[in-house]
């Protein structure tokens, strides 16, 4: 078993389900829910290609939608869980808005910002840094990405 609380299971499951949203309408598969005292105050899914915006990842939707709530760009006092290891742009809004600990499902061995490439979430010389944690519930988002990536590319060969 894992270090992860039953609570962080459910919001990941419910990252999983955002993901599977996301896939359902052509894009990359990533959903993030943003929880602040046990609750869930902001999600979002990967949308860019949706809303012709590159920079309309799962995460920065969960931070706009909640920036929104709760009428403040400071998000503190909150935990991000996502599917995918958030890259560099998504890691350092979440350093601005000062989201205290960032769970994320698998890693991003090619643009991952939280320990893959870069660890943008835990830079010292930045004024904030996140708590981070890794692997939960890997393995179902591991391979919602891969089976993604497989149709995709066998779509294209067809």
């Amino acid at each position: 078993m894992d270090d992860f609380s039953h609570t962080d299971h459910q919001f990941m499951q419910r990252a999983l389900e955002l993901a599977a949203l996301a896939e359902g309408k052509g894009e990359v598969p990533v959903g993030a829910v943003l929880v602040k005292d046990d609750k869930i105050i902001a999600e979002g899914f990967n949308q860019p290609i949706l809303n012709h915006d590159p920079s309309a990842h799962a995460e920065i939707i969960a931070l706009r939608q909640a920036g929104n709530k709760l009428q403040n760009y400071r998000l503190v006092d909150t935990t991000l869980y996502v599917t995918l290891e958030p890259c560099a742009m998504c890691a350092m809004a979440l350093v601005h808005a000062r989201v205290s600990r960032v769970v994320f499902a698998t890693s991003d061995p090619r643009t991952g910002a939280a320990g893959s490439v870069l660890n943008i979430l835990q830079q010292n010389e930045f004024n904030h840094q996140c708590q981070l944690e890794s692997g939960l519930m890997h393995q179902e988002a591991s391979e919602q990405l891969k089976t993604f990536f497989k149709n995709k590319r066998f779509k294209l060969k067809s």
